[in-house]
């Protein structure tokens, strides 16, 4: 995710949000970019994440916020993966001043990770809205972007850059492997349609499900999925993904990621105790309602 502005998220990944994508490995795809085998589908679904302020920081102090996160994903390898994202939030940074923000996109994914089509309509307050809308296509070495909104625009990008489907691909694949830190260049077609992050995800211990540990296990905060019969049974995996901007220059040999996202990966792509640093602030999203979706294998 990015910011509107110093106090409101802005163009919310479409994966959530890449982080919320449910996706199906890949058991090879072209130019051998998939790293992993698939051990079978991942899971259609539709989740609702409720937005709570964790805490605020600096000068930019923020007094509440509540919202919604609606995510659902569809699709297969052999069809593409196609996720839908809403996020609605209400930032109140006091003395009366409320930030409104509405964040809608559309994407499908290629299989292969060829070719990515994406959406975004991005509202705040009573401003006019910002869409962005485009298409990327893997062309060899490097990738053809053609943007329609904000204004027309062709561009290329490197090869090595990854669209969201693939960035949880090898999220998986790395955890699967025992794999502890993952460097990736990402593309989402969020800000402008222009900006490529380069990504830094670091991954926690497994966390077996019910299958490897007899009898009941206590869980922190338990929510739909953790108590659903398809989801009580996998592993998942604590993952932080920091988003950096590609073209920002270092200060003092650091860079400051420009939002950070913490999650719990399941092995069937379903994120759950989301956790989202804007930096000024943090905001965490509870999985209120998860619902499993009908699916279509592939042939």
């Amino acid at each position: 995710m990015a910011c509107l502005s110093r106090n409101a998220p802005r163009n919310a990944r479409p994966l959530l949000l890449s982080a919320l994508a449910a996706v199906a490995f890949i058991s090879g795809s072209a130019g051998g970019r998939a790293e992993a085998a698939a051990s079978g589908p991942f899971l259609a679904h539709q989740a609702l994440y409720e937005l709570r302020l964790v805490k605020s920081r600096g000068s930019n102090a923020i007094n509440s916020v509540r919202g919604r996160i609606l995510y659902s994903f569809s699709g297969s390898a052999c069809e593409g993966y196609t996720s839908e994202f809403r996020q609605v939030s209400e930032l109140d940074s006091g003395e009366g001043k409320v930030t409104l923000s509405d964040l809608r996109s559309t994407s499908w994914e290629d299989g292969a990770g060829k070719s990515y089509r994406f959406k975004i309509d991005a509202r705040m307050n009573d401003a006019d809205p910002s869409p962005v809308d485009g298409i990327a296509e893997r062309a060899g070495n490097h990738i053809d972007v053609k943007l329609k909104q904000p204004a027309s625009k062709t561009f290329t990008l490197d090869g090595a850059v990854v669209f969201p489907t693939e960035q949880i691909q090898r999220i998986i694949a790395a955890a699967r492997e025992g794999k502890s830190v993952l460097e990736l260049m990402v593309y989402d077609g969020s800000d402008n349609g222009e900006k490529v992050y380069n990504t830094l995800s670091v991954i926690g211990q497994p966390i077996p499900g019910d299958r490897t540990i007899p009898g009941d296990r206590t869980i922190a905060a338990p929510d739909p999925s953790t108590a659903n019969d398809v989801m009580k049974s996998l592993t998942r995996w604590p993952v932080t993904v920091s988003y950096y901007d590609r073209d920002a220059k270092a200060k003092d040999g650091e860079q400051t990621p420009v939002y950070a996202m913490s999650f719990e990966l399941f092995e069937n792509g379903v994120s759950r105790a989301l956790v989202l640093d804007y930096n000024d602030f943090v905001i965490s999203g509870a999985l209120g309602k998860f619902d499993v979706r009908d699916s279509k294998p592939c042939n």
